[in-house]
């Protein structure tokens, strides 16, 4: 089952002040007006989530946390839990990202308790899934991805809103890409493990693709099959370059629909 309408999702990560709402506010001036061309998201520094929910209200942008806490309060100095996003007026929220995975440490079965999390108070989580370049050299990266997706989704994701994102780590922020062959080869292996862990739901969770997604490269990335939008990095920091990946969208999906 094709996914018709792309995802697109811009994750500012450790960037961002309140000088810079300017560039989402000037990305939902560019796309009101007419029929979206995907599904878009932002997500900003938990710093700016509760400002930039205020600035695009009634906007046809959605807005996500970068990180969620497993518990939903206590003493975790420093942390920000699912419902404090969701208050602040985020609806998604990014959990294994591997910059999270590599600098805290976390594992799998913390990136599935907090997809848990995030679920209970309502968001919509993005879970990140890909491997490293010494693991893509050896051989492993599809059966490595499909052991992070049977064990970062839960088993109660079924019948839940939810999107998992390959991101291969040593293509973010890099330049580099896989070649459109490898990002099919890994989407349809995640695409299998959704099934095998979720039935037939498994096919209606969209995939996206991140790694150095530019607008360059956006159009072709999203003709890929299986992959059904974007987790883009630096190119959503400013709204001329993540307009630029948004309009690609429109030309895969009418791809897609084509292919049936």
């Amino acid at each position: 089952m094709k996914q018709s309408v792309k995802m697109i999702v811009g994750n500012w990560k450790m960037n961002g002040l309140s000088a810079d709402l300017v560039e989402a506010t000037a990305l939902a001036d560019s796309l009101s007006g007419s029929a979206p061309a995907a599904r878009v998201a932002l997500c900003p520094a938990a710093t700016l989530i509760a400002r930039m929910a205020w600035a695009l209200n009634g906007r046809p942008i959605e807005i996500g946390g970068q990180d969620c806490h497993t518990a939903a309060a206590g003493a975790h100095t420093g942390s920000i839990s699912a419902a404090m996003l969701k208050d602040a007026g985020a609806g998604l929220v990014i959990v294994g990202h591997s910059e999270r995975r590599q600098a805290c440490g976390e594992t799998d079965a913390i990136v599935a308790a907090k997809f848990e999390a995030a679920v209970a108070a309502g968001l919509e989580p993005i879970v990140c899934v890909g491997e490293t370049l010494a693991e893509r050299e050896t051989g492993q990266a599809v059966a490595l991805v499909t052991v992070q997706v049977a064990a970062s989704v839960p088993a109660t994701a079924a019948g839940q809103a939810f999107a998992v994102a390959y991101e291969p780590v040593w293509a973010i922020g890099t330049g580099l890409t896989p070649t459109l062959e490898q990002i099919a080869e890994v989407h349809a292996a995640i695409r299998a493990a959704l099934v095998a862990r979720l039935g037939d739901g498994g096919h209606r969770v969209p995939i996206l693709y991140g790694g150095s997604v530019n607008p360059g490269n956006a159009a072709e990335i999203l003709r890929v099959a299986e992959v059904g939008g974007a987790l883009v990095g630096g190119a959503s920091l400013k709204a001329d370059s993540f307009l630029a990946i948004i309009r690609a969208a429109e030309p895969a999906r009418v791809a897609a629909d084509a292919q049936g």
